[in-house]
């Protein structure tokens, strides 16, 4: 028999359908408390990327498509030292990817709306940016030449953990750290003449990570220097805060 769609007939034909479209179907399209954690999430994401660009040696720790160009850039000059901290990034980056992939794993079609695997691996990257606010306080918000190399490698780590946690969600497209899908999608929606309360999710994520951004550079100018770890960690702590609600009030069911 032909199957005009895996979603049509998915009692029957479970096992035709990608494992996203598996998840989708055993959870609400949108939930409002899991929409309002990714987007602080972005603010975490903005905000670090920000301090590794301006203090950790001119790297991101999330945009990896730009550490390629920017790769590219100093290896045409040549700058060495831009390089290696591009490449350290991009290590820390995959790295923590695999960490996340492992301790969030994998969409499944009776996951709840919040999967206890994703509070686990956003713990983890909790962990790893209070050790990177000690490091920090430590230096008095000024990490030397031999300390940045370390830090930078934290912050790619944690990022590439929350990358691949998010991911667990089973939401096509959802991000929190490279969002340039995001803004192509929102611009695509918005020109097909989609109503801007359809992206209005994906708007919050690229605002989220503009305003991350925006914090931790106004802190690194300021006195307030101290206090570029808390715009980094508060999201998270929020975020930490309400998976229980997430996961009890928006539970998922079972695909039948």
């Amino acid at each position: 028999m032909r199957w005009r769609s895996s979603l049509w007939h998915a009692d029957e034909a479970t096992w035709l359908a990608p494992a996203e479209e598996l998840a989708q179907m055993g959870r609400p399209q949108s939930g409002r408390l899991r929409g309002a954690a990714s987007v602080a999430l972005a603010v975490t994401s903005g905000a670090t990327d920000a301090v590794a660009f301006l203090a950790l040696g001119g790297a991101f720790t999330s945009v990896m498509t730009g550490n390629l160009v920017l790769l590219g850039i100093s290896l045409g000059r040549p700058d060495l030292r831009l390089a290696e901290q591009i490449v350290l990034a991009v290590i820390g980056y995959i790295v923590g990817c695999a960490v996340g992939a492992r301790l969030a794993g994998s969409a499944c079609p009776d996951d709840p709306e919040w999967p206890p695997a994703v509070t686990r691996a956003l713990a983890v990257e909790t962990a790893l940016f209070g050790a990177f606010a000690i490091a920090w306080w430590s230096l008095a918000g000024h990490p030397d030449l031999v300390a940045q190399p370390a830090l930078l490698g934290v912050c790619a780590l944690a990022l590439g953990i929350q990358s691949s946690a998010v991911r667990r969600f089973g939401v096509s497209g959802l991000s929190t750290t490279y969002l340039t899908g995001t803004l192509t999608t929102v611009v695509t929606s918005l020109a097909r003449g989609q109503h801007v309360r359809n992206v209005t999710r994906d708007l919050g994520l690229l605002i989220a990570l503009v305003i991350g951004a925006v914090l931790a550079t106004v802190c690194m100018r300021l006195p307030a220097r101290p206090f570029v770890p808390v715009v980094q960690l508060l999201p998270l702590v929020v975020v930490l805060a309400l998976a229980p609600v997430a996961g009890s009030r928006l539970g998922g069911r079972s695909v039948s």
